[in-house]
């Protein structure tokens, strides 16, 4: 059974499964649906540790720009304030894991106050 988020997302996806969420860690399972994306946004205080589950999952970055792919069983990580953006492989499905931490969470939407 997975644990409700108290996070309002300010973006539809697939899934979300939140497995464990406490005040200075995260572990949340997402599944992006075809033509989805997570937007532009950044975390100021957490990394964002993604684990490949099903299909391709693209991470994009900005300062620096890195294109990230990743692939089941792969892993890449995210650093605190840097702009990323999340998406399936030309448009389609995948599913990975997220640990998200340690600090407190937040989601900032790049170019929005």
């Amino acid at each position: 059974m997975t644990a409700p988020s108290p996070f309002k997302r300010p973006y539809t996806i697939e899934a979300v499964d939140v497995l464990a969420d406490t005040p200075d860690l995260r572990m949340t399972v997402f599944t992006v649906g075809a033509g989805q994306d997570i937007p532009w946004h950044w975390h100021t205080n957490v990394s964002d540790t993604y684990f490949g589950m099903e299909g391709v999952t693209v991470v994009e970055t900005r300062a620096p720009t890195a294109h990230l792919e990743i692939g089941p069983g792969q892993t890449a990580v995210v650093p605190p304030k840097r702009a990323h953006h999340v998406a399936g492989k030309d448009g389609g499905r995948c599913k990975f894991a997220i640990l998200q931490g340690v600090g407190a969470y937040d989601f900032n939407l790049v170019g929005k106050s």
